[in-house]
């Protein structure tokens, strides 16, 4: 009987962890992880119409927040139902406490969605750059190394720590032991 790590390098992934089941169809986007042995897979949210968030932004109030619209929803379930077809799991969710990365989290339908701080936007001064990324920081150190974890965010948090800026829907993975990382394609 092989072990999950024989089972995976018999299909050219070494080292994902146990939060990514592969199969046939899974090889592309699990060769993308498996270039940097990734543990972590930044998101950013998906599509929000706007720049920033207005004036009277509460993080409680979704109303007081820039928000998906029906693109930035479908974008969501189309991106959940890519990393399901390639049979990529997650051990974990986690979704900045802002509304669009809630719904983003919630619509790509990976499992339970875990709200955290570390993951808030700095960019308009609503959340400290310092104590987010602090608190970032203290949670991948945290988390276990063979797995692999979903962290939905903000350009500017995935910017900090990765030096890489994405587009909405768009992914980063990362190895938080080796800090590298790079953009990837899910389709």
């Amino acid at each position: 009987m092989l072990n999950r790590r024989q089972f995976l390098s018999g299909l050219g992934v070494s080292s994902l962890g146990h939060g990514a089941f592969a199969s046939a169809k899974s090889i592309p986007i699990l060769n993308q992880l498996e270039k940097i042995d990734a543990n972590i897979l930044f998101m950013r949210h998906a599509l929000a119409p706007g720049f920033g968030d207005p004036d009277t932004f509460d993080v409680t109030r979704c109303s007081t927040q820039r928000n998906l619209d029906s693109r930035g929803r479908a974008q969501a379930i189309a991106l959940g139902q890519a990393f399901k077809k390639s049979g990529v799991t997650f051990d974990a969710v986690f979704s900045s406490q802002w509304c669009r990365c809630k719904e983003t989290a919630t619509l790509l339908n990976m499992g339970p969605v875990q709200e955290f701080a570390g993951l808030n936007s700095f960019f308009q001064g609503y959340a400290r750059r310092d104590q987010t990324l602090k608190k970032l920081e203290q949670r991948l150190a945290n988390l276990g190394p063979a797995g692999l974890y979903l962290m939905v965010t903000h350009q500017v948090v995935i910017q900090a720590v990765t030096q890489l800026t994405v587009a909405s829907g768009e992914c980063v993975a990362y190895n938080f032991q080796t800090k590298q990382a790079i953009e990837i394609k899910v389709d």
